[in-house]
């Protein structure tokens, strides 16, 4: 178990790094069974070659998840403060294709303390293989402040 932080504790410019994944067929495959996106730009691999793409692209939110906070530490060091996930923003900068690897990446940018709560907001990157940007975005978390003694 992680040492338990709060509100309080964090600090702007904090940064958490999240494990890399390659995006697999099989993911791919997994992404469209759960999302029932039923689009042949993100399943068939014969219509994306026809179309000009070297392989599947994958869709918005299969990007998006790689920025998901349980990935990391983040979740499991505030489990006693954490109120809620409530709100995302993504924005989509470059192509995602079956094989490249995607490292991604949480930052806290702005900290809004109140009366016995805060909210974190943290800016959110992913990007490739080859060092470039294909997703950003936000995360805002609303956490408990320290309990007084």
């Amino acid at each position: 178990m992680c040492e338990q932080r709060y509100f309080d504790d964090f600090k702007v410019g904090e940064r958490f790094i999240l494990p890399s994944r390659t995006m697999t067929d099989a993911l791919f495959a997994a992404f469209q069974l759960a999302s029932g996106d039923n689009h042949p730009i993100h399943y068939d691999a014969e219509y994306c070659r026809a179309n000009g793409m070297p392989h599947m692209l994958a869709h918005g939110f299969q990007v998006a998840i790689q920025t998901a906070a349980g990935a990391g530490l983040f979740p499991h060091m505030t489990e006693a403060s954490m109120k809620g996930f409530i709100e995302q923003s993504s924005r989509f900068v470059g192509p995602v294709y079956v094989g490249d690897t995607l490292y991604s990446t949480l930052e806290i940018v702005e900290l809004k303390p109140g009366r016995t709560t805060g909210t974190v907001r943290m800016a959110t990157r992913v990007v490739n293989q080859r060092g470039e940007t294909v997703m950003e975005g936000s995360q805002t978390y609303l956490l408990r402040k320290r309990p007084t003694e």
